[in-house]
């Protein structure tokens, strides 16, 4: 469950682009040159001090959108607690969630909260991560599907590779 809780803030976090709060930074983006052929991701030459917006993060008002959907979310009693305390419109971000809290966004709620807002490469790949932990975190575990994921989990980490920077990866 913990497992699951730093993997959803890990994604979360670099979606939304919480300051502070991820390992995607400037010296991370000159790296890349370095480490990896991937010029999309590189920092711009013209203006070295700044980073380009990565297609995995959200705009501002992406991120008010998601931050007032969380707010307005409702659960039966004893399947998730009210979200709404979790949210910080200033800074639109979601902090001091739970573990329990972390597996209903991640197995349930990222894949629609993302849907429409990133691109169709991302969505897919955060999606096939909310799958492998659904399978992982069942109640009830089937060999074959455990077999399956085994051999998924290699396909989905390098599809998260295609997207996120290595920094994103500890």
């Amino acid at each position: 469950m913990h497992i699951e809780k730093n993997v959803f803030e890990n994604i979360f976090n670099i979606v939304m682009d919480i300051k502070g709060k991820t390992k995607d930074n400037l010296n991370a983006w000159k790296d890349l040159k370095i480490i990896c052929n991937r010029s999309e991701l590189e920092a711009d030459k013209r203006r070295p001090n700044v980073m380009p917006k990565a297609i995995y993060t959200l705009t501002r008002e992406q991120k008010r959108r998601i931050c007032e959907w969380v707010t307005h979310l409702k659960f039966s009693d004893d399947y998730a607690s009210n979200l709404a305390h979790c949210v910080d419109m200033k800074e639109l971000r979601l902090h001091a969630i739970k573990s329990h809290d972390c597996r209903v966004l991640m197995q349930k709620l990222i894949r629609i909260a993302f849907r429409e807002m990133l691109p169709e490469l991302v969505w897919g790949a955060l999606t096939e991560i909310n799958i492998l932990f659904k399978i992982q975190c069942s109640t009830t575990l089937v060999v074959n599907k455990l077999q399956e994921l085994e051999v998924r989990a290699v396909i989905i980490l390098c599809n998260l590779k295609k997207i996120f920077p290595p920094s994103f990866f500890d």
